[in-house]
């Protein structure tokens, strides 16, 4: 029943995602979005599944996301996939296959040409020792392998914690400032975000930052960079979000008036 409706709708959702597109396009695109990737297991439960194969259902979707991405230009993408407090939390099982699901999705993005044809330089932001040794080869492999692309960025926090990056940056200030490098006098936001792990991007702050599933929070993500960028909260799961939910969502942030504390 569920899949003839979405048979009976597509040809409305087509129209509608026209009709979307020409009202966006020329207005004001983000520059930089980040997305908190959320709802993976709870879809898995409302389809009668076990949780890693929402999980898997949710890394489907990364790729059709950042052709919606793509398609408007978006220069910088940072995607929220996996916490310290997930890799603390999580029953073992369900991390087990979720770290089987990373591996294989890592491989298979290292080897096709879908970086290359769009000229992608990825990095992988968080406390990767957290992760598996295969896990963080394949990671370094793709780093380098996208280390010369500038058309778009990715970026992918896995292990990630915004407090941990937070901590992570204060301790290189502290270890400059205990050899001699830096004064405490000089220490300044400019300073704080060269020590932050998005510090290498053309734009670290996110223009506009995107949750899904209903969920009105950011769980960490991001916490110095998010200071003064637009949040968008919808309400479908991430393994079934649309294009037509991605288009909403631009249309909103292009009818804000973003005043930067102003």
């Amino acid at each position: 029943m569920v899949k003839l409706k979405k048979v009976l709708l597509s040809p409305i959702y087509k129209l509608y995602e026209k009709l979307l597109y020409r009202q966006i396009k020329n207005g004001e695109i983000p520059r930089h979005v980040a997305v908190i990737l959320d709802g993976n297991r709870r879809w898995a439960r409302s389809q009668g599944l076990n949780a890693w194969e929402g999980h898997r259902a949710g890394a489907e979707k990364v790729k059709e996301f950042l052709e919606w991405c793509w398609e408007l230009n978006i220069k910088i993408v940072t995607l929220y996939v996996l916490s310290i407090e997930n890799i603390q939390r999580r029953p073992e099982k369900e991390l087990d296959e979720l770290f089987k699901l990373l591996d294989e999705k890592l491989d298979e993005l290292l080897k096709e040409d879908f970086l290359k044809k769009h000229k992608v330089r990825i990095k992988f932001i968080g406390r990767k020792e957290l992760l598996p040794k295969t896990i963080i080869e394949i990671m370094r492999k793709i780093e380098e392998k996208t280390r010369n692309y500038d058309r778009h960025y990715l970026n992918i926090a896995l292990a990630y914690s915004g407090r941990a990056e937070i901590t992570d940056a204060v301790k290189k200030i502290a270890m400059m400032v205990k050899e001699g490098k830096l004064s405490p006098d000089n220490i300044d936001e400019e300073v704080v975000s060269r020590m932050l792990y998005t510090s290498d991007l053309p734009q670290q702050e996110p223009d506009f930052l995107i949750r899904t599933s209903g969920e009105c929070r950011i769980s960490g993500f991001l916490l110095w960079q998010i200071a003064y960028s637009e949040l968008h909260f919808i309400d479908p799961y991430w393994p079934e979000m649309r294009k037509i939910d991605f288009w909403r969502a631009i249309r909103d942030y292009q009818r804000r008036h973003r005043r930067f504390g102003g």
